[in-house]
């Protein structure tokens, strides 16, 4: 589509690279030189335990493709290797049976950094923290507590890869935080959902940013508006007929100054863990955003009918 003269975003180019684990690693590892963990892709359980004393434990292991943690396992013994394997293969998406092994770093924090192109340049929001469980995030927080040294670590690589992957539109760019080093872990060429939190602390939010940039559009000053969190709602089992409760009692939760808001997506089923909506938070502080959101999400019940 692109090669007939149709505008994609933000890229062909982004979207097949970032469409696999191994495409957007060995772009920002091998062609941009950028700060990453160890790592070697294996695609049989014979391939994967043999590579593992290069990259060391403990090893993260996944699919590499796949959204939401789906196939992820850490290990801490080698003899887990085969198993960590067998589940990542069985959780992937597509056809092609390859993981990805992956050095386990002692961070101090998770950010993600969305970061804009636009016909003005390279533009970024505040970096958001989030907490991950199962590969898959619980919540986000808007501004993350990191060093100025991080932030320039993180803003110089997202920019160099974003430049790189050409384009206009927002991409959430992932780093994991040591000190004042940001070491790059994953990228999306779209909205991301730790980005969520953006709905309730930022003007503009980060999907009017994507818009903006996609058509062009002029994008004003990226402006901080409160501190504040997201929080994910979780279905617990698999089910084609259910509902919510708890909705007033959730809003209920917000007090002057530090508002709160809901979006329950419209899934049709739900299944064990997956996100069936967030409540979203404002705060004094982050810290103080996390704990309404989470209390605000706790409040919403799933009710199964069957």
């Amino acid at each position: 589509l692109e090669g007939e003269g149709w505008h994609v975003a933000p890229s062909a180019k982004a979207v097949q690279l970032t469409m696999n684990r191994d495409g957007i690693r060995e772009f920002a590892a091998r062609d941009l030189a950028l700060i990453t963990s160890r790592y070697r892709f294996a695609e049989s359980r014979e391939e994967a335990i043999a590579l593992l004393p290069e990259v060391g434990l403990p090893c993260v292991v996944k699919p590499v493709m796949s959204s939401s943690g789906k196939g992820q396992t850490m290990i801490k013994k080698a003899e887990e290797m085969g198993v960590a394997y067998d589940y990542a293969v069985a959780n992937m998406r597509g056809d092609r049976p390859r993981v990805i092994l992956e050095e386990f770093i002692e961070f101090d924090s998770e950010i993600t950094l969305l970061t804009v192109a636009s016909e003005a340049g390279i533009l970024f929001c505040s970096p958001i923290g989030h907490r991950q469980e199962a590969g898959d995030y619980r919540e986000s927080w808007q501004p993350a507590g990191i060093s100025d040294g991080a932030l320039m670590s993180a803003r110089r690589q997202a920019r160099k890869i974003v430049e790189a992957l050409g384009g206009y539109g927002i991409f959430g760019v992932e780093f994991f935080i040591k000190g004042d080093q940001a070491i790059f872990s994953e990228l999306s060429p779209r909205p991301h959902d730790t980005g969520m939190v953006t709905l309730i602390t930022q003007f503009p939010n980060e999907f009017e940013l994507h818009l903006r940039a996609v058509l062009k559009l002029p994008i004003p000053a990226i402006e901080l508006t409160r501190p504040g969190a997201s929080a994910v709602i979780l279905a617990d089992r698999e089910s084609e007929s259910f509902s919510f409760d708890g909705i007033a009692d959730a809003l209920s939760r917000g007090r002057p100054g530090a508002p709160v808001d809901l979006r329950i997506f419209a899934k049709p089923n739900t299944l064990k863990n997956r996100r069936m909506g967030i409540a979203l938070a404002g705060g004094t502080d982050a810290e103080d955003a996390v704990r309404t959101a989470k209390a605000a999400a706790a409040a919403v019940k799933i009710n199964y009918s069957e």
